[in-house]
């Protein structure tokens, strides 16, 4: 079943790149510049997955529901202020999950197409694929800001569809949020959920991707098999 699709559509945060330590650090440094009270890094952890605005305006409430009351000039500030601190910390302590470059290059050899379809602003893909040095694996990189809509909308995925010259069949949808797999389903793309990511808390099982795996290698492993 899964030898049979050779284009894989990977998420980034949470799927190859254990972002969070880095995004917590531009977050409390963004709230610090305000005068605001910080988080530890756990807290933050589970308030990324939907993009930096969504990361800021949860930081801004205090919590993963964003407060209805917040000042839309104070995130655009915010947001402006957070993606100048990110820059700066993009690999500071962000590193791949275990197996992640070694499963890359396994499938890369076996001839399998790699994409990344991240809800990350698209400025920021690039440099942290090269300080992770695998940024020569992927033939495609689609941001959160590529297009007006991100996931859980499909957009992102029927765009990378068309850029590739592949059809829905074709492709795994490979991500560790609700988001990557409802993308997936809407865009009638079979999917693989990773449980190490950041998934609010939630068993990614219970989004019904079709398969699920808890380790990269898991994954590679799968694909790999005749």
């Amino acid at each position: 079943m899964l030898q049979q699709k050779n284009v894989l559509l990977f998420d980034l945060d949470g799927t190859l790149v254990n972002s969070a330590p880095d995004l917590a650090l531009a977050v409390n440094r963004t709230l610090k510049d305000l005068g605001k009270k910080t988080f530890d890094g756990d807290t933050i952890h589970h308030w990324v997955g939907n993009g930096a605005k969504v990361l800021i305006s949860r930081a801004l409430s205090g919590s993963a529901d964003i407060d209805p009351k917040l000042d839309q000039s104070l995130i655009n500030d915010a947001l402006a202020i957070f993606l100048a601190h990110y820059e700066q910390c993009l690999c500071v302590e962000s590193v791949l999950y275990p197996g992640v470059k070694e499963g890359l290059v396994s499938l890369k050899s076996a001839g399998f197409r790699l994409a990344i379809i991240t809800n990350k602003p698209a400025v920021f893909i690039q440099p942290i694929l090269e300080g992770l040095e695998v940024d020569n694996l992927f033939e495609l990189l689609i941001g959160g800001d590529t297009l007006p809509q991100r996931k859980p909308d499909p957009a992102q995925l029927n765009y990378a569809l068309a850029e590739l010259n592949v059809t829905a069949e074709q492709c795994w949808m490979i991500g560790d949020s609700k988001n990557d797999i409802l993308a997936a389903k809407a865009a009638n793309i079979a999917s693989v959920g990773l449980t190490y990511g950041y998934n609010y808390g939630e068993s990614i099982a219970n989004y019904h991707p079709e398969l699920c795996f808890d380790t990269f290698a898991q994954l590679t492993e799968s694909l790999l098999a005749k």
